[in-house]
Formats: structure tokens, C-alpha cells, sequence
């Protein structure tokens, strides 16, 4: 594919697919940004939040724009295989043949959601990790390829136990989806009427076809300008507590590619690292993963053709800060001279000059002198 084509597809997908969505859904830019990126690199995206925030229309709407075939299921503590993958073929079961008739199910889809992820069971779960991570459905003897081009996963809260901890970690992204603030509520009220009046959005021209071209070509940006800063922040981010195994950091390098690839370049540069705010095991984790990759994009040379995340002004959730303090909190009373949690104050203590002066600013700045003072010697602020 050349580089006329990639662009005029880039111009397409932001045009007809996510724009429109942007309008209809009003203060979901990042998450829309995100679902582009996690298509166009066929990597996966887990939504996080709340009922009501618009984590399965997001996604919906976004496959109703795509002409190709899609499958969504609501997960239950009791979902069965054969709801997901299909059941038994009958016919081929009377002549001794167990295979698995896939039509209109997860197999054949080329977009797959799947709601309540984390009300997976056993019986399940194995099938799942391998076709969220190797893109394969296996039964028995029978084994074939997934065509999905993304899969999108959501849940209310995040895993507790190991084995939906391994069905989380097979999603590389991950960004919540809150409600609105108050400011953008009336916009809200609007959108959401005009939608309600006109219906489902128009389809765009682009096929699951042109979107398989398009990732194939993520394999051609080339990386080697963006690849030493990009090798600073995994190593600042180890540091600072985040669990990026290698695998993950070869992985990531594929969406670092789609930001680049989607603002029609073919070379990566260092505000395509915004992709790595999404990098988050834990919500207290956010804002601690917001200030390191702050510091890494404001290296980067302002250009028109960054991608506009990287540009996005992103105001601390007071909420999430306190988390992330209750987390430090905890560490150092197990042990007070815990540096890893010391450098984790830091980094939340920096965000706080983000946050409007009020009552949770306040409250926050106290928690802070207060966690400065249980750090015993020699670290010190």
C-alpha cells in the first residue's frame, strides 16, 4: 500500500468513522481517539466505568459504521462456550465429526465486543485468552483463525483474581469512561437528542477489507526516530511501579506505529508516546502514569501533524489522585523508606497544581505534607 493510499484511508477512517462519533458523543474523544488507534493497530482496548457512560454504544456505534460483521455478547458467571463460538454442528456430528458451526458467532466476526468481561468463568476463559491473543479458535482438533480486526472489552470494575487478571492483561490498552463534567452536560442533553431523532449514524465507505490493508501497513512505519524515547519512558514507567514485560513493550510499539500512521505519517515521532497513558493495572496508577508521560511529550516539537491526543489538556481527577495516595499510603506503612513509594508522592504531588483551587485541592496538598512526613530518613521530599 502506498503512501497516497494510506493517507487518503487515514483521512477516511478519521472523516467518516471517527469525527462523526466525536460529534455525537460529546467528552468520549479519547476513548473514540483510542478505538482508532486499537483498529487500525488490531490491538485490543478494555473500557472502564460506571453503567451509563456510554461504553457499549461507543463501540457499537463505531462497528455500525464499518461495513463488515460484528458480535456482541453481555458476559454472565454462566455464559456457556458454545454462546460465544458456536455450537456443535448437528448434521456433522451424526457422521462422527465434532465441528463447530461458528456462523454469525465471535469466529467469524470482524469486530467482536464483549460486555461484562470480567464475569468470564472457567469454563471459557482458555478459549478466550487465545483468541484475544493469538486470534485462534481451538476445540478439540479443530482449529482456525480469527479474522477480528479489534476486540473491545468492558467491565464496571477491574479483576481481582489470577485468571481474570490474564483475560485483563490480553487487552493493551485501557481507558476509563466516566460521565461527563458538568460543563459539557448540556452539550450532552443535545447530542444525545439529535441522535435519538436521527437514528443510527450513516455508514462509511471503508470495509473491513480496506481496515486489514490498513494494519498491514502499521508494519511500515518506521519507529527508529520516536524508539530511544520511547526506550526512556518503559524504563521510567518500570520504575515507577508500572508491570510492562517485554512482550507488552513489543506490542506497544504497534500502536505507537497507528498514532503515526492515522495522522498519515510513516514515521513515528515522540508525541505518538501518548499512547502510553493507557498503559494502567490499577486505577491509583493513572495519574502517576499521566505525570510521567507529560514530562515525555513535552520534549516533542509542536507540529500540525501530531496526533491530537498529544495536544489534549488533561485536568487530574481529584478522585483517582486520591487513590493513587491511598496506594502510597499503604506501601509506606509497611515500610517507611520504601523509595518506589516516595518517587510515587513525587509524581502525584506534581499533578496537583492541575487541579482548581478549592476543598479537594486543599484536602489533597494536606494528604500529600502529611505522607512527606511518615517517609523516614534519608529519603526526603
Amino acid at each position: 500500500m502506498n503512501h497516497d493510499v494510506i493517507t487518503d484511508l487515514a483521512r477516511r477512517l478519521d472523516s467518516e468513522v471517527l469525527q462523526p462519533l466525536k460529534n455525537a458523543y460529546v467528552g468520549k474523544d479519547e476513548i473514540i481517539d483510542l478505538m482508532g488507534v486499537s483498529l487500525a493497530a488490531r490491538e485490543n482496548l478494555f473500557l472502564f466505568g460506571p453503567p451509563g457512560t456510554a461504553k457499549s454504544a461507543l463501540v457499537h456505534s463505531l462497528a455500525g459504521r464499518i461495513h463488515g460483521h460484528t458480535f456482541d455478547y453481555l458476559l454472565s458467571r454462566f455464559t456457556e462456550p458454545n454462546e460465544l463460538f458456536g455450537p456443535f454442528d448437528i448434521r456433522r456430528l451424526r457422521e462422527g465429526d465434532l465441528v463447530t458451526n461458528t456462523e454469525g458467532m465471535l469466529p467469524e466476526a470482524d469486530i467482536v465486543f464483549l460486555d461484562e468481561l470480567l464475569n468470564a468463568n472457567s469454563a471459557i476463559l482458555n478459549s478466550l485468552l487465545m483468541a484475544l491473543n493469538e486470534r485462534i479458535f481451538r476445540r478439540g482438533r479443530e482449529t482456525r483463525a480469527i479474522p477480528a480486526l479489534f476486540f473491545a472489552g468492558a467491565s464496571n470494575h477491574l479483576p481481582e483474581d489470577d485468571g481474570l487478571r490474564a483475560l485483563f492483561d490480553r487487552f493493551l490498552l485501557r481507558v476509563r469512561c466516566g460521565p461527563v463534567p458538568e460543563s459539557q452536560l448540556g452539550s450532552v442533553l443535545s447530542a444525545g437528542w439529535n441522535l435519538e431523532k436521527e437514528g443510527i449514524l450513516q455508514v462509511a465507505s471503508i470495509t473491513a477489507s480496506d481496515l486489514r490493508e490498513f494494519q498491514k501497513a502499521v508494519r511500515g512505519v518506521d519507529l527508529a526516530p520516536v524508539r530511544g524515547s520511547y526506550l526512556d519512558l518503559v524504563i521510567k514507567l518500570r520504575h515507577a511501579g508500572m508491570d510492562i514485560s517485554d512482550r507488552r513493550a513489543v506490542r506497544l510499539q504497534r500502536v505507537i506505529a497507528a498514532s503515526a500512521l492515522l495522522c498519515g505519517r510513516l514515521e513515528g515521532r515522540v508525541s505518538d508516546l501518548w499512547i502510553l497513558r493507557h498503559v494502567w493495572d490499577r486505577e491509583e496508577q493513572i495519574e502517576v502514569i499521566e505525570s510521567i508521560v507529560a514530562a515525555a511529550l513535552a520534549t516533542a516539537d509542536d507540529d500540525p501533524a501530531d496526533h491530537p491526543q498529544s495536544r489534549a489538556a488533561r485536568s487530574p481527577d481529584p478522585d483517582v489522585l486520591a487513590r493513587g495516595l491511598d496506594d502510597v499510603e499503604a506501601r509506606l506503612a509497611g515500610n517507611p523508606t520504601d523509595t518506589a513509594a516516595a518517587d510515587e508522592l513525587r509524581l502525584l504531588a506534581s499533578r496537583l497544581d492541575w487541579i482548581p483551587a478549592g476543598v479537594a485541592k486543599e484536602s489533597l496538598s494536606n494528604r500529600v505534607d502529611a505522607l512527606w512526613g511518615k517517609i523516614a530518613a534519608p529519603v526526603s521530599q
